[in-house]
């Protein structure tokens, strides 16, 4: 299965922004964060689903400093976020906002066009064994359909304005949508201003589990309160995929 088709229903076709979604088609196998369809049977589902059981690089992990290797070759991330937020939905699996391409990364000396972003409670990766209240994923794709995730990692604190506004528009109900007005200046203080980061290769976090993704988790956190916290989580029941084998990989920071 090409890259692109494999982005939907995750993040959930791509090339289509008013449509773009952490997977970018919606497949007709049920999945879920619980029960039968929880996400170690996710490999036992659907045959395109079998990279969750049998993959070696797979998402999300957990970051120690045994794993993590200090290189002098990691270049900054070259954030050009210009985009406006085009349609936020919720799809059963996440609260996503899709943005118009205006936005993008260059990575690697590649460059990555920002496609949406959306959020998993409690996060998805971890660092030293913690777990945070909640991880947003901005989804990046190439011309030759290559990804490239960024991952923000939140802790309780101060309130956010912006997730705040997200929060207030993410509709209730999943496969509900709704037109969304969010400035690329909003969009841009989600990011830490500190963007260092960790670096490693990974796969999408929900079926088909498509190995390749390029992954960079921020060191630096931001913030969220409980109050926040308490209003994603009655929409969201918790929807974040378990940490995963590290396998042979190395993380580069």
């Amino acid at each position: 299965m090409k890259k692109i088709i494999v982005l939907t229903s995750l993040v959930y076709s791509l090339l289509n922004a008013s449509n773009a979604t952490h997977e970018i088609k919606h497949h007709t196998t049920h999945w879920g964060y619980t029960g039968h369809v929880a996400p170690q049977y996710w490999g036992e589902l659907d045959k395109k689903f079998q990279m969750c059981a049998i993959g070696k690089s797979q998402s999300p992990i957990n970051i120690t400093k045994e794993v993590s290797v200090t290189t002098q070759d990691l270049d900054p991330i070259n954030f050009n976020y210009h985009a406006h937020a085009l349609q936020i939905l919720n799809n059963g699996h996440t609260i996503q906002v899709n943005v118009d391409n205006h936005s993008s990364i260059n990575i690697d000396g590649k460059h990555f066009i920002l496609k949406q972003f959306h959020f998993h409670s409690p996060s998805e990766n971890e660092i030293e064994g913690r777990s945070f209240p909640l991880e947003a994923h901005f989804v990046h794709v190439a011309k030759n359909g290559d990804l490239a995730v960024v991952a923000v990692l939140f802790e309780l604190g101060k309130a956010n304005p912006t997730l705040q506004k997200i929060f207030d528009a993410m509709p209730k109900h999943p496969n509900e949508q709704a037109a969304f007005e969010l400035s690329s200046e909003m969009i841009d203080t989600l990011l830490p201003q500190e963007r260092s980061y960790y670096y490693f290769n990974g796969s999408l976090t929900t079926p088909p589990c498509s190995e390749g993704v390029k992954w960079m988790v921020l060191k630096s956190y931001q913030t969220l309160s409980k109050a926040q916290l308490r209003e994603f989580t009655s929409v969201m029941h918790g929807n974040n995929r378990p940490v995963q084998p590290l396998n042979a990989r190395k993380v580069i920071k």
